[in-house]
């Protein structure tokens, strides 16, 4: 499975960012952006307050 992220419901609060173990999330044009480093941990999905990402 694979974090990702759906760009329409992204508010760029950048929260995942900051919860990220392995710093594989950035933002680009005030949008969370996940890279290829993402261990599939999770936690950014936890952390994000309007659920705009998901493990697929």
């Amino acid at each position: 499975m694979v974090a990702v992220v759906d760009k329409d419901t992204c508010t760029g609060c950048a929260s995942c960012v900051d919860v990220c173990p392995v710093d594989a999330i950035e933002m680009e044009n005030e949008l969370a952006v996940i890279s290829d480093a993402c261990i599939d941990c999770g936690q950014c999905v936890d952390e994000c307050p309007v659920d705009a990402i998901e493990m697929k």
